[in-house]
């Protein structure tokens, strides 16, 4: 794996700008509330007070709610909302049994079985067994529903199209048959592309289908509130780009110990309103802090501000089809994209923009991921040595090395290290609408501008944001990535030329 990281990283196509942490901000009345390393947020345990209502924001419109077709965070957490796997996450980020009772592996590893609770229910009230699981994996795996995250299943036989997923005649067991053994299934078991979704609901969904039979729209059946769900909680509105209420779902497994009655979500991205709604009342719980006040609440030791880890990196991706990279070799291309990389001042976007100790990152994994062995991937052992202090990238902004690259690639400069005119060198960077992520960009505008290069920022809504960084509709985005699991695997295989997630995109 670390030569697969090497040879990532030698493409350039990853700026990584720092290793994530998380910040929220939630009213004392709150209790109940928890999130992993991986930047889920459960509330189906959580109460407020006196009232059976909570009142939150997570983030704006959002893209995708088919959990097998979303690939945002936000979009994991409302999955987790609405839906469940066999497996979930308690409140110390341990694997436990969600829909499934129990599971056996076999001696080899390669075959687990998965016992299913007894009694589960459809939101709408059918039967909810192993046949769902079945179905949901092979949809999700299948090539015609073209899952960004399908690639997650490739370590079951017969990925994709003849998973090897196979529930009982009376639906009580889901086996399921490896071709290795895999040490991160159960975490793979409580994402979300592996959750159970409504089949008749999925396929009796106006336009899932073409007039030639294929499948048009593989989430068209989760465009509006009101769909057939199996999680603590269930859609009931969705005001688009205004307002989302989740309900509690009666037929939970374990309603019983869901406390709230309601989930309103404000959706926006608006960081100054958002803010202005928590401090007037009107919202318990929020995602984003504007970035003015973030100092403030640090200094004043705000008890309801709250930083807590994740495990992934902000970074800045390139679209190696850019024209920006037109009439360069492979050679040259790379050497711009180091060069930009180069030139950026982690420590400035982290102390003046981050602003809660985020670590300055100089490779794609993040620093704290394990290495499957028991120890940490990124660290220098005996078998690997890591190019530059654990990275890729000096902490430190190399001016004279990014220009020595530039003048490689076929650039000129004055005796000022200034590009010269007769080899300009413009772009177009790419973020969502987002305080923060504007704030960056214009870090990195006036890092680059130093040695004269022009880089203009175009911000869009979030959910279009999404859509058009995938197309490769870019020449340069603002990009993140919390892990999926504990291992650096699943940062590296996202890169792949058919991977979903593959917005530089390679190969293609």
């Amino acid at each position: 794996m670390h030569q697969a990281e090497d040879i990532l990283m030698e493409t350039g196509c990853l700026l990584p700008v720092y290793y994530y942490n998380d910040i929220y901000m939630m009213k004392p009345t709150v209790e109940g509330f928890y999130a992993n390393l991986y930047g889920t947020k459960f509330f189906q345990y959580a109460s407020n007070g006196d009232s059976t209502t909570l009142h939150l924001q997570l983030a704006s419109e959002p893209d995708k709610l088919d959990p097998a077709l979303n690939s945002s965070v936000d979009g994991a957490c409302l999955a987790a909302a609405g839906f469940g796997g066999l497996y979930t996450y308690d409140a110390n980020g341990q694997q436990v049994p969600n829909l499934a009772e129990s599971y056996t592996v076999s001696d080899d590893g390669l075959t687990y079985t998965f016992t299913m609770k007894d009694g589960l229910l459809w939101s709408n009230g059918d039967p909810l067994t192993a046949k769902d699981f079945e179905y949901s994996w092979k949809r999700a795996a299948s090539t015609a529903t073209a899952a960004d995250y399908s690639y997650m299943f490739n370590g079951i036989e017969g990925y994709p199209d003849n998973l090897n997923v196979t529930a009982s005649e009376d639906g009580k067991t889901l086996t399921v048959v490896l071709t290795a053994p895999c040490a991160y299934f159960l975490d793979l078991a409580a994402f979300p592309t592996f959750f159970a979704v409504h089949q008749a609901s999925v396929e009796g969904a106006e336009g899932y289908l073409a007039e030639d039979g294929s499948i048009a729209n593989p989430g068209a059946w989760a465009l509006e509130a009101g769909f057939v769900s199996c999680g603590p909680f269930m859609l009931t509105e969705w005001n688009h780009n205004e307002s989302m209420v989740y309900e509690k779902n009666p037929n939970y497994w374990d309603a019983e110990n869901v406390k709230l009655g309601r989930l309103e979500f404000m959706l926006s991205d608006d960081a100054t309103a958002i803010y202005a709604a928590y401090q007037a009342g009107d919202l318990d719980f929020i995602d984003t802090v504007p970035t003015d006040e973030i100092q403030g609440l640090i200094d004043s030791e705000n008890p309801e501000f709250y930083i807590v880890d994740n495990l992934g990196t902000y970074y800045v991706c390139f679209n190696i089809k850019s024209p920006l990279f037109d009439g360069k070799t492979v050679e040259q291309a790379n050497a711009m994209r180091k060069a930009f990389g180069m030139l950026v001042d982690r420590q400035y976007i982290v102390d003046t923009v981050g602003q809660t100790g985020q670590e300055v990152a100089t490779t794609f994994i993040p620093a704290g991921m394990a290495d499957g062995h028991g120890g940490v991937f990124k660290a220098d052992d005996d078998a690997y040595t890591y190019p530059v202090d654990g990275g890729y990238y000096s902490p430190e902004v190399d001016v004279e090395g990014a220009v020595e690259l530039l003048k490689s690639a076929g650039f000129e400069f004055d005796a000022n290290n200034m590009l010269s005119a007769s080899t300009p060198i413009t772009f177009e960077y790419l973020t969502n609408t987002d305080d923060g992520h504007q704030a960056i960009a214009e870090c990195i505008q006036q890092d680059l501008a130093v040695v004269g290069i022009n880089m203009t920022i175009k911000s869009i809504d979030w959910n279009v944001f999404l859509n058009e960084r995938k197309a490769g509709n870019y020449d340069i985005a603002r990009n993140g990535w919390l892990a999926d699991f504990n291992d650096p695997i699943n940062m590296l295989e996202m890169w792949t030329t058919d991977s979903g997630n593959n917005d530089v995109q390679f190969g293609r």
